[in-house]
């Protein structure tokens, strides 16, 4: 069976339950705490910011990802919990220790994720009630998927949802997940915040394993505006439940698993980056025939993180001397005599330079392919046979506005 989408985000997968409610770390109504849970304990890998200034709950979760098998996730939105002492750090134990109570499961099978501004306490008493009110809100439908999904997104202007399925050894597996972020967009491994929930059965070390290669090249090839955020976090959970032979070492099955998480994660990677705040285009770097693998990479992320090249895409100005300047002081070294340089969307493509030149075309179609709600641009090297793709945005005067004022 090929790769399918299907509906259910996070519950998608069998045996995982989720809910989103409003506990009062937003304004008005707007839900602001999610829970999803599986009865049957989940291997659980995670990859995590490499920010030095992180978070307290990714302190708290990238251990508890190593040590034990995980069975609840909570998370909220609106305060951070990074930059807040050993209280931030005090304040999760209290957290997974409330959910395991509420939850009658241990708690060390609990982790925890933040998302919104550095610096303030969590109010526990908040945190409290939303764990009280969550547990008896959780559901394993489509619409339990969705509130749990909005309640987790800070500047984005929608949520984040993607579900698939997939067969392994004869059983039909299902992988879904959630994800936010919107600006301080800039992984490594913004505020990103990534669960994937799968009811295949994988090890421990060979779900790291997969999470490890499969991030490389979906989350760590986006950018909106080049900050890395306290908070990132990527955490995958497999319950197992799908009933397939487990998965331990390579071959057929771990590729097909593989394939299954790198679709997951490519699918949610251009929706963070086409979300990016102020965004009104996602622009997508494909650069190929480049020498080595890890060079194609460097060169398509100097691209998306050049603000100048952001602005002109916003502008619809097919300024290749942006797009240029950004490769050449990625550093890596090539000649730009051999590079050709493409513009793309649906509404056409159009060479734009070579051989060490501009190349003649329409500026009307030009503007008018950049119009496009996607826009790629593709920088052929010609200096070997390798490729890379990133992902960001344009920069808009929405950007500046979102972030002058983001804690008020």
């Amino acid at each position: 069976m090929e790769i399918r989408e299907v509906t259910g985000g996070v519950c998608a997968a069998k045996g995982f339950k989720a809910a989103g409610v409003h506990a009062g770390f937003r304004k008005g109504d707007r839900k602001d705490m999610a829970m999803v849970f599986t009865g049957t304990p989940a291997n659980a890998a995670g990859v995590f910011t490499t920010n030095v200034v992180e978070a307290a709950p990714v302190t708290y979760d990238r251990e508890a990802v190593k040590k034990s098998k995980i069975q609840a996730v909570v998370v909220n939105s609106g305060v951070a919990n990074a930059c807040t002492g050993a209280e931030g750090l005090n304040i999760c134990k209290k957290s997974a220790k409330k959910t395991a109570e509420v939850l009658g499961i241990p708690e060390e099978s609990v982790i925890l994720g933040s998302t919104g501004v550095i610096g303030p306490q969590i109010n526990f008493d908040i945190l409290s009630h939303g764990i009280d009110i969550l547990a008896p809100a959780l559901g394993n439908d489509a619409k339990s998927a969705g509130d749990a999904a909005a309640s987790i997104i800070t500047t984005d202007t929608h949520s984040k949802e993607v579900a698939v399925e997939f067969e392994l050894g004869g059983k039909t597996c299902h992988m879904g997940a959630m994800a936010k972020g919107s600006g301080m967009i800039h992984p490594h491994m913004c505020t990103m915040l990534c669960y994937v929930c799968t009811d295949a059965a994988i090890s421990h070390d060979m779900l790291q394993k997969a999470l490890s290669s499969v991030v490389v090249d979906t989350f760590n090839m986006i950018s909106v505006d080049g900050d890395m955020s306290t908070n990132d976090s990527l955490i995958v959970l497999a319950n197992g439940e799908a009933g397939n032979a487990e998965i331990t070492e390579e071959g057929n099955d771990y590729e097909v698993f593989k394939n299954a998480l790198n679709y997951i994660c490519e699918k949610l990677a251009k929706m963070l980056a086409g979300d990016g705040e102020g965004a009104t285009a996602l622009f997508e770097v494909k650069v190929i025939n480049a020498d080595t693998k890890e060079n194609a990479r460097t060169l398509a992320k100097s691209v998306i993180c050049s603000n100048l090249t952001k602005a002109a895409i916003f502008g619809h100005d097919a300024n290749w001397g942006r797009i240029l300047c950004a490769l050449g002081y990625s550093g890596v070294k090539f000649d730009p005599a051999k590079v050709d340089l493409y513009i793309e969307s649906d509404y056409g493509k159009q060479l734009i330079f070579t051989n060490g030149n501009e190349k003649e075309h329409s500026e009307e179609e030009a503007s008018r392919i950049l119009s496009a709600k996607e826009v790629t641009a593709i920088a052929d090297m010609g200096s070997g046979i390798e490729s890379a793709t990133a992902w960001g945005c344009d920069l808009t005067y929405d950007y500046v506005k979102i972030n002058a004022d983001y804690r008020s």
